[in-house]
């Protein structure tokens, strides 16, 4: 009885931190952009770079681009995926979108860098692309028949829309803006600007009081709930309350609930872009460059959605709130299962179990990240620590791989976007290729030389051009 309710105390502080940090200022817009591309984008936009029948030495590198400039976590990079899918693009580029994003994007890698060292950051970039590109692949002709049939769905569905009007591309870009002002740990967004203090003597208790009430402990991932984290869950709940009402059939017409709705999605990003401190006796409340930034990217939002036509922002704000209600309630599932396994499993047992670079270490390392998941930056400090008491850095390596790609939270959410085969196929090939950077890797830090670990890779490319050239000879061929 004790074990099941420190498990359930732990899934419910694990889901508290979770909506206090990590939803706003990343999921939030990473809705709304998902949104966009579906009703705003035409398809034509998407399959130019990212359709089933765009080049693959065009689609895959495209894909791997546009991943590497996004700094999310992802579980903020599903409702993107769910976007570009959903308007074209081929389950191929797609998937290589989706796992590299949050394992190879700039900022992972420049983090990875400074903490684990050049050669670290250099192997997770190698390894990363060549295999989400080959995932990618591989996913494209096992399910190419089921790419095809999407393929004609999404033209019986976009066929009518040409090209992208001057207004639809603005609030795109200013969505992308507020996702990178938002999320960006840079200069001058992380400075403070002025600061106020509030006379709100009752704030540090209520501190104090989150802190017995979710305690945490970081080695595990858990972060706690802060002050200002319990009001942006409120708001959150508000947002929730309102949306409801004002969204769910927005196609219809707006609402006062609407822009309610709206009105709270704003100001709740704005009190994220702040920094709320409880003191002795006072509230100090920091207006930082992240909140003129982020004000600046909703008033553009604001600015270029208004020129929109009624139909137009209507059907963007359906298919954003389509995308909430197909993902969150599973996010928000595996949030609290993985909190309530946390208690459950220790650290030190997968530092003794893959302290070597074998396959069952790496298996370790791999299974390890599916329920012990970091934010993606937050993954490199613990992936150190781990290092540091003796984890091998092969097994390391697969952990930094598989971590962002196969945690519990994604997976579902993964699922609710391309069925339950799909996503069984895709987490077993992460896991297979996870693995297998972590041999490679740990195989070169033991000692092995250049021309093995080339040759290999060589092979892996050769097998890879050969599938593909299969595939597309394969596709061409009548039914």
């Amino acid at each position: 009885m004790e074990l099941a309710l420190t498990m359930i105390r732990g899934g419910t502080g694990s889901l508290a931190a979770y909506l206090a940090a990590h939803v706003l200022l990343c999921l939030l817009p990473a809705f709304f952009i998902a949104g966009a591309m579906a009703a705003l984008i035409p398809k034509a936009s998407i399959t130019r770079w990212l359709g089933r029948n765009t080049p693959a030495y065009v689609s895959y590198p495209a894909a791997a681009v546009a991943g590497s400039l996004i700094a999310v976590c992802s579980c903020t990079i599903v409702p993107l995926f769910a976007g570009i899918y959903k308007k074209g693009a081929g389950i191929g580029p797609a998937i290589t979108f989706l796992f590299f994003a949050p394992a190879g994007n700039i900022m992972a890698l420049a983090y990875t860098g400074s903490i684990l060292g050049p050669e670290f950051a250099i192997a997770r970039l190698v390894l990363c692309l060549l295999f989400g590109v080959g995932i990618g692949m591989l996913m494209a002709m096992i399910f190419w028949r089921e790419d095809a049939s999407h393929d004609a769905q999404t033209d019986q569905l976009f066929a009518a829309t040409a090209q992208i009007a001057p207004a639809a591309l603005g609030v795109l870009l200013s969505l992308v803006g507020l996702l990178i002002a938002g999320t960006l740990k840079l200069w001058p967004l992380t400075s403070t600007v002025f600061a106020l203090d509030l006379p709100l003597p009752w704030a540090q208790t209520w501190q104090a009081t989150l802190l017995e009430w979710v305690p945490f402990d970081a080695t595990k991932g858990e972060e706690g709930v802060s002050f200002q984290g319990s009001v942006l869950i409120g708001l959150l709940l508000l947002i929730a309350l309102t949306a409801w009402q004002g969204l769910e059939n927005i196609v219809e017409g707006a609402n006062r609930w609407t822009w309610v709705a709206l009105g709270l999605t704003a100001a709740t990003l704005l009190v994220a872009a702040m920094r709320l401190t409880p003191g002795v006796e006072t509230l100090q409340v920091a207006f930082t460059g992240r909140f003129f930034g982020v004000a600046l990217a909703l008033w553009a939002v604001g600015h270029f959605a208004h020129q929109l036509a009624a139909d137009d922002w209507r059907a963007w704000l359906w298919e954003a709130w389509r995308f909430v209600k197909q993902i969150f309630a599973l996010l928000v599932l595996g949030v609290f299962i993985v909190g309530m396994v946390r208690q459950v499993i220790r650290p030190e047992w997968i530092e003794s179990l893959a302290g070597s670079n074998t396959v069952p270490a790496n298996a370790v390392a791999v299974g390890f990240g599916v329920f012990m998941y970091f934010p993606t930056l937050v993954e490199v400090p613990v992936a150190r620590m781990f290092l540091d008491l003796g984890m091998h850095p092969g097994p390391l390596l697969a952990y930094l791989m598989a971590d962002p790609e196969l945690s519990l939270q994604s997976m579902l959410m993964v699922s609710a976007v391309i069925a339950r085969t799909k996503t069984l196929t895709y987490v077993g090939l992460v896991a297979v290729f996870s693995v297998c950077a972590g041999l490679i890797y740990g195989a070169w830090v033991d000692g092995a030389g250049w021309w093995p670990l080339a040759t290999a890779l060589g092979l892996f490319l050769v097998l890879l051009i050969g599938s593909l050239a299969w595939y597309r000879h394969r596709r061409l061929m009548p039914d």
